[in-house]
């Protein structure tokens, strides 16, 4: 037996590896981004999120981490990859099994043969016995599976620091978006106030003759114009908070606030190259993981046009008395080698290659697809915060010159030189303007959580730490 395992150890160290080893594809990549920021600093491996300054942001994206629905599934599915590499790794050693049996048997004593008087009718049969099997991969068919299995689990890894980007991304954009409404319906809570006292002041003037009636109905449609916005922000209120609640893993409900809008610490712009893409990027490294297990799935195809060879050996006792089950004379064992190979399979085997080789070229085409899709996604967030920054100061001058039309306009009517239509003119330009500058101030944080998204980095592994991983210990040594 020693021999035969000898000559097969051989045979392996001396077998080639069908297909083609893995090679990177050469992509064309830009040399640098095009709207990338003079002031950039390299925060790419820091808690970007805690930039903001604010401890009930990080709250809620360590209770995400922690507690995300999403996110456990794709744990899960981590380990599951992890038992599938296990599984199609496992013919690459020797196959150990065992067995018993007893058994007892009277056979009939009519019309048969006299039964000699030193045979017992009934008759036992007792059997024990271990058994190993082994299928030499010769041809490396069983090496290309497990390397197709590791890239699937890398694969499966990259889709869960996919996950851990877009959670952390959505509960900050998602937060941002719940304090940039809060500021909306503030504006117009206080709006509507100050459009009803001037509704009472009318309506006593009209009372007294001061003021005619269309000057009463000019001032009501400004309050029942503010008074309209009030329920539409509400709704949006509850269902960003509810939003977010999802996200952290809870039923829908409240969310405590920290900061307010005008507070928050705005985060540094993040530097880094294109190339770097290449390895920050989860969904980028994931489909070069894939482009590599359909790689290595092709040299298993291959394989298959070879034969097969196999060992088997057992090794057990056996005997018709218990008694005399362990004795030397019980003794029994046998070994063998098989070979089998296809001859004519219809297809079959070819069939199966150039479906391994489509997959590749499908594989290696979604690869440079997430490359060109990354860049395109970086340089839209960079040039996204640009193009705000400017809105907000073309915002922040019109919110100052509409303020200054207003009170122009009162001064004015108050002194009796134009009639109330001015000041609602310019009252119906200054609210719309107030509430578009808090959105656009909502949208410069947004525009700098999509950069550290894109991006990606090596801040992912630090979020990683916050996540709960059952059975991290056992994975991790699985993966080894």
């Amino acid at each position: 037996m020693r021999h035969i395992f000898l000559v097969a150890y051989v045979l392996i160290l001396a077998g080639c590896t069908m297909g083609p080893d893995y090679q990177r594809p050469v992509v064309d990549q830009p040399d640098s981004f095009r709207y990338a920021a003079e002031d950039a600093r390299d925060t790419s491996n820091l808690s970007w999120w805690r930039q903001f300054q604010d401890p009930v942001l990080d709250g809620l994206i360590h209770e995400a981490l922690a507690n995300n629905k999403n996110l456990r599934i794709a744990a899960a599915n981590i380990e599951q990859a992890a038992a599938v590499l296990t599984q199609v790794r496992s013919p690459l050693f020797p196959q150990a099994n065992y067995g018993g049996n007893a058994a007892r048997q009277r056979v009939s004593e009519l019309n048969a043969a006299p039964i000699p008087g030193y045979v017992s009718n009934p008759q036992n049969a007792f059997q024990v016995f271990a058994g190993a099997t082994w299928e030499i991969d010769l041809w490396g068919r069983i090496q290309r599976l497990s390397e197709s299995a590791q890239a699937s689990l890398f694969a499966t890894e990259e889709a869960h620091r996919g996950v851990i980007l877009s959670l952390v991304a959505s509960v900050a954009n998602t937060y941002i978006q719940l304090r940039g409404l809060d500021e909306q319906l503030l504006i117009a809570r206080n709006s509507m106030d100050s459009y009803g006292e001037a509704v009472k002041l009318f309506e006593l003037q009209f009372k007294y003759g001061q003021v005619s009636r269309m000057t009463v109905e000019q001032a009501r449609t400004r309050f029942e114009t503010a008074a309209a916005m009030i329920p539409q922000f509400e709704s949006q209120i509850a269902q960003a908070e509810n939003a977010l609640s999802i996200l952290l893993g809870r039923n829908p409900g409240p969310i405590v606030r920290g900061r307010s809008l005008q507070e928050l610490a705005l985060p540094a712009v993040p530097s880094g190259l294109p190339s770097q893409l290449l390895e920050r990027r989860p969904d980028v490294v994931q489909a070069e993981q894939n482009l590599i297990a359909a790689n290595a799935q092709i040299g298993a195809a291959k394989a298959l046009y070879f034969p097969t060879i196999s060992l088997t050996g057992s090794y057990g006792q056996a005997s018709e008395d218990l008694s005399d089950l362990f004795k030397g004379p019980a003794r029994q064992w046998g070994y063998s080698g098989s070979v089998t190979g296809p001859i004519f399979t219809a297809g079959l085997v070819s069939g199966q290659v150039r479906q391994a080789e489509a997959a590749r070229k499908a594989a290696l085409l979604a690869y440079e697809s997430s490359i060109q899709s990354a860049f395109a996604d970086v340089e839209n967030a960079l040039v996204d915060r640009i193009k705000i920054a400017e809105q907000i100061q073309a915002q922040g001058r019109l919110v100052d010159a509409a303020r200054e039309y207003s009170r122009l306009a009162r001064l004015q009517y108050k002194g009796g030189y134009v009639p109330y239509s001015t000041v609602l003119q310019a009252e119906e330009q200054l609210f719309p303007a107030e509430l578009n500058y808090a959105q656009y101030n909502a949208s410069l944080y947004a525009s700098l959580i999509n950069i550290y998204k894109a991006m990606g980095g090596g801040w992912l592994a630090e979020a990683n730490k916050l996540t709960a991983r059952p059975n991290e210990k056992g994975h991790n040594e699985m993966s080894k």
